[in-house]
């Protein structure tokens, strides 16, 4: 029954943040200027990017560099389906008939990509640590350059004239959804093997645990969520090039997840949307001094907050557990 109480008063959690979203994004989004609300947008994208491969690199402990190389997928996907709608059918990117293309868009790009992370995932079940890092690294490289020698989606040129579908709910909404699977999963039966696995793979395999499932699981929940994510970005930006995700990219998103805390998933929510207004911030350096010294300061940061906080800002904890009535629970 305690736990019964506990996941209807996080519930109420999530409901509150879905309200939140809708009242920012009827009254607060329109009257900011484009360039706050692209910032705002691209928060929203990172935000989903941390949390799930925080659920590959936190919460299973399977090290992972190429998830640019979903994001790319999912992405790529999406923006052929409905280019392909608009060239043909442009009327029915208008209403309702919009949205649901949109939405199956999205999610055949996610599909695409949770296939990927299954053929990523198998490697997993021999390798590990930083074996698994160069491997997925290198996945995500033969994405890259596959997309750059495909002429049919740009090639170097990039794929442009991608329709203007995606906006701050989608993007908010779809990143209050993955917070909320990925904190199920967590909570649930599964979830507590995903970190079975991450503790002590060899005790959690005695214990009965399949860490070959666990594993490739994690990797093909993950790639969806990313997948997802690309989708949104490729249908704000409306223009996708392969240079766009490459090492710089899941580099960052690394940064993001270690930042807020490996198993943490306010963390990465919290320093998703950090280091996105610290990148826009830092711009203006880089038309003083001519060159983009924001990657050098990115890994100055984590040197420093590997030196000074080895666990991130919030370690494995969750925002809920500094209230009072929550730590009076854990304490009893």
């Amino acid at each position: 029954m305690e736990h019964v109480g506990r996941m209807k008063n996080t519930l109420w959690t999530w409901l509150v943040g879905a309200l939140c979203i809708g009242v920012v994004g009827y009254f607060v989004v329109p009257n900011l200027p484009a360039y706050y609300v692209t910032i705002i947008i691209y928060a929203g994208i990172n935000v989903i990017l941390a949390m799930s491969l925080n659920l590959v690199i936190g919460f299973t402990g399977q090290f992972s560099m190429g998830h640019a190389g979903f994001m790319a997928v999912g992405g790529y996907t999406a923006a052929m389906i409905t280019l392909y709608v608009s060239s043909h059918w442009p009327e029915l990117l208008m209403g309702t008939a919009g949205t649901a293309i949109f939405a199956g868009a999205l999610l055949a790009g996610g599909l695409l990509a949770a296939v990927f992370g299954w053929c990523v995932g198998l490697p997993s079940l021999r390798l590990r640590g930083d074996y698994l890092a160069i491997v997925t690294l290198g996945f995500g490289e033969i994405i890259r350059v596959i997309l750059l020698n495909i002429s049919a989606v740009g090639g170097a040129r990039g794929l442009p004239s991608i329709p203007p579908l995606s906006n701050f709910y989608w993007v908010y909404f779809l990143a209050l959804i993955t917070g909320f699977v990925v904190w199920r999963i967590i909570e649930s039966a599964r979830g507590r093997a995903f970190i079975s696995v991450r503790e002590d793979e060899i005790a959690a395999e005695a214990m009965g645990v399949n860490t070959t499932s666990v594993k490739v699981q994690a990797f093909i929940i993950g790639a969806f969520m990313a997948g997802v994510a690309g989708g949104l970005f490729a249908h704000y930006l409306q223009y996708l090039n392969p240079a766009t995700f490459d090492f710089n990219r899941s580099f960052e998103i690394i940064i993001m997840v270690v930042l807020g805390g490996l198993g943490s998933i306010s963390g990465s929510v919290i320093a998703a949307i950090f280091l996105t207004a610290v990148k826009e911030m830092l711009r203006p350096l880089q038309q003083y001094t001519g060159v983009d010294l924001r990657m050098v300061i990115y890994a100055l940061l984590l040197l420093v907050l590997m030196l000074t906080r080895p666990n991130g800002l919030m370690g494995k904890r969750e925002v809920s557990s500094f209230f009072p009535k929550r730590r009076k629970a854990v304490h009893e």
